[in-house]
């Protein structure tokens, strides 16, 4: 049964995503404000499927620490919801995003329209550059919050990634709070595959780190505190 379930959910879960972006169309011309309030509906959407077709409830925790200003957000990566959710809970959302992405029809183009940092992985040094001066100049435009993984690709949970040196270039230079987020999302929706294990998705919001610390102290307690609290999640 959970094997159709799955299934069923997967192929909503297109046709609901493919219709949304179809309908959406207009907001490319209209201010960035408005795509931002219709991806909290497609979120939803994605939530209410879950729910309803794979026994899945996704729970927001923590949200006293979710920043409404200028803020990074970084959350522990383990499946395509990691990103979707972060629509439903972040004001003003803005987040990085491989070059190749843009070329995806729609999807790519809303998230160029968002402010999406497009950063190219060959790019090393000169990539991280442009990806930070692009950063400051969204931030100079309102209350934003920069949505990056900090592990830079999915993982296995239970299993901590490699920490990439990019957010804690950003952390230097932004001189802003880091939110870390933990999760238990590939618990439910694995990384690969299609089968959707009933249970609780848990995206919860951690105390926020205070911008100005040195490198090396930032790095170690955003991993301490993402594996921690992501681990105690494994059991939902």
């Amino acid at each position: 049964m959970i094997h159709l379930r799955s299934i069923v959910f997967v192929f909503l879960f297109y046709v609901w995503s493919v219709a949304f972006a179809l309908a959406m169309i207009p907001f490319l011309v209209l201010p960035g404000a408005w795509l931002t309030r219709a991806l909290r509906l497609w979120s939803w959407g994605i939530n209410l499927l879950l729910r309803l077709i794979c026994g899945i409830r996704v729970e927001i925790r923590g949200r006293e620490h979710v920043p409404t200003g200028d803020a990074i957000v970084a959350p522990k990566h383990q499946c395509m919801l990691d990103v979707f959710a972060q629509f439903g809970v972040l004001p003003d959302p803005f987040f990085v995003m491989k070059k190749e992405l843009i070329w995806v029809p729609l999807f790519g183009w809303y998230g160029v329209k968002m402010g999406a940092l497009l950063v190219d992985r060959d790019g090393h040094a000169k990539a991280l550059k442009k990806m930070v001066r692009e950063a400051l100049e969204r931030f100079g435009k309102g209350d934003r919050q920069l949505l990056i993984f900090p592990e830079g690709t999915r993982g296995t949970p239970g299993v901590a990634g490699d920490y990439k040196p990019g957010i804690a270039a950003l952390y230097r230079e932004l001189n802003v709070p880091v939110h870390p987020v933990a999760t238990n999302s590939g618990v439910h929706w694995p990384a690969h595959g299609l089968l959707r294990k009933p249970g609780v998705i848990v995206f919860e919001y951690l105390e926020p780190i205070p911008a100005g610390l040195k490198r090396g102290e930032f790095m170690r307690i955003l991993e301490e505190r993402i594996e921690t609290a992501s681990t105690k999640l494994l059991s939902l």
